[in-house]
């Protein structure tokens, strides 16, 4: 994911999978720091340097940044690309095809919800509500390959509220889609007594 040159930080690469028996891994880089978090049936566990925690042993971190808390508010919100393509597709105006590539452009709500959410982290940690973001726009591209979707790429752009100053926010995020159907996700036993 970019942020856009305006943006307070930027998220390193990321890399997902998702397996049968509905377990939801995920690898984060942000700047040092390397966090892996894994969801099931809304429950969500974080590699520590203590161990697995749930998201209760964790709390909220101190009320600074803390990235552990930050991966658990992120897992907790997190979809697989079958149910976000969803999401993101009921969301386009209209669809057009160019070649192996499907082009459309969200609806001004559907865009202002996407800057909302806050890129897919979900609502802040405090439980407020972010301001209504200005000029939202997000135009959308998938790939197709042999009948199957192989990528999917989402472009942002608005006017939003960040620590009480107006900033201009362009993330664009890209999805890669491999191995769907064949990912198997092993887990250490402590962390899936925690998600059991």
């Amino acid at each position: 994911m970019d942020l856009g040159p305006d943006s307070p930080f930027t998220p390193g690469p990321t890399e997902g999978k998702v397996d049968k028996d509905g377990y939801i891994w995920l690898s984060s880089q942000f700047q040092d720091n390397t966090s892996i978090g894994v969801a099931k049936d809304k429950k969500v566990v974080v590699k520590t340097e203590g161990g697995w925690k749930t998201a209760d042993e964790l709390g909220d971190g101190g009320g600074g940044f803390d990235p552990n808390t930050f991966m658990v508010r992120r897992m907790q919100n997190i979809k697989t690309p079958a149910a976000e393509l969803q999401e993101i597709i009921a969301k386009i105006g209209e669809l057009k095809k160019d070649g192996d590539v499907l082009i459309g452009n969200l609806t001004k709500e559907g865009a202002e919800a996407m800057l909302t959410s806050g890129f897919g982290f979900g609502p802040p940690p405090d439980g407020g509500n972010r301001p209504a973001p200005k000029d939202a726009k997000c135009s959308v591209k998938i790939w197709i390959k042999d009948g199957e979707i192989t990528k999917y790429e989402t472009k942002l752009s608005g006017k939003m509220d960040f620590q009480g100053e107006e900033r201009d926010f362009q993330p664009t995020t890209t999805t890669e889609i491999k191995d769907a159907g064949k990912t198997k996700i092993e887990l250490p036993d402590d962390a899936k007594k925690k998600l059991s």
